[in-house]
Protein backbone atom coordinates (compact mmCIF):
# COMPACT_ATOMS: atom_id res chain seq x y z
CA UNK A 1 0.00 0.00 0.00
CA UNK A 2 3.12 2.47 0.72
CA UNK A 3 4.36 1.98 -2.63
CA UNK A 4 1.03 2.74 -4.31
CA UNK A 5 1.18 6.59 -1.88
CA UNK A 6 4.43 7.07 -3.42
CA UNK A 7 3.85 6.11 -6.94
CA UNK A 8 4.92 7.94 -10.36
CA UNK A 9 1.30 8.10 -10.94
CA UNK A 10 -0.05 9.14 -7.99
CA UNK A 11 2.40 12.15 -7.82
CA UNK A 12 1.09 13.16 -11.03
CA UNK A 13 -2.07 13.30 -9.98
CA UNK A 14 -1.20 15.83 -7.16
CA UNK A 15 0.98 17.50 -9.19
CA UNK A 16 -2.12 18.28 -11.22
CA UNK A 17 -4.39 19.32 -8.27
CA UNK A 18 -1.57 22.11 -7.12
CA UNK A 19 -1.28 23.14 -10.70
CA UNK A 20 -5.57 23.49 -10.70
CA UNK A 21 -5.14 25.27 -7.13
CA UNK A 22 -2.70 27.56 -8.60
CA UNK A 23 -4.73 28.89 -11.60
CA UNK A 24 -7.43 29.16 -9.22
CA UNK A 25 -5.34 31.52 -6.86
CA UNK A 26 -4.11 33.25 -9.40
CA UNK A 27 -7.57 33.94 -10.98
CA UNK A 28 -9.07 35.28 -7.55
CA UNK A 29 -5.25 37.32 -7.06
CA UNK A 30 -5.62 38.86 -10.39
CA UNK A 31 -9.38 39.98 -9.66
CA UNK A 32 -8.94 41.37 -6.28
CA UNK A 33 -8.33 45.24 -6.45
CA UNK A 34 -5.25 46.63 -6.06
CA UNK A 35 -3.71 43.56 -7.47
CA UNK A 36 -0.47 42.08 -5.43
CA UNK A 37 2.02 41.89 -8.22
CA UNK A 38 4.94 40.23 -6.21
CA UNK A 39 2.99 37.61 -4.72
CA UNK A 40 0.96 37.30 -8.50
CA UNK A 41 4.61 37.04 -9.89
CA UNK A 42 5.48 34.23 -7.33
CA UNK A 43 2.62 31.71 -8.04
CA UNK A 44 2.79 32.42 -11.84
CA UNK A 45 6.68 31.11 -11.46
CA UNK A 46 5.58 28.53 -9.30
CA UNK A 47 2.69 26.99 -11.71
CA UNK A 48 5.26 27.30 -14.35
CA UNK A 49 7.68 24.90 -12.36
CA UNK A 50 5.09 22.45 -11.50
CA UNK A 51 4.15 22.44 -15.32
CA UNK A 52 7.89 21.47 -16.30
CA UNK A 53 7.45 18.72 -12.98
CA UNK A 54 4.50 17.45 -14.68
CA UNK A 55 5.65 16.88 -18.11
CA UNK A 56 8.57 15.30 -16.99
CA UNK A 57 6.91 13.16 -15.49
CA UNK A 58 4.42 12.32 -18.04
CA UNK A 59 7.39 11.80 -20.42
CA UNK A 60 8.71 9.09 -18.16
CA UNK A 61 5.69 7.69 -17.43
CA UNK A 62 4.66 7.57 -21.53
CA UNK A 63 7.74 7.54 -23.76
CA UNK A 64 6.94 8.39 -27.23
CA UNK A 65 9.28 6.35 -28.59
CA UNK A 66 8.68 2.55 -28.10
CA UNK A 67 11.79 0.89 -26.14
Amino acid sequence: MTANLHSPERQLIELRIEHADLDASIDRLSAQSPVDQLMLQRLKKRRLALRDVIARLEAALDPKEPA
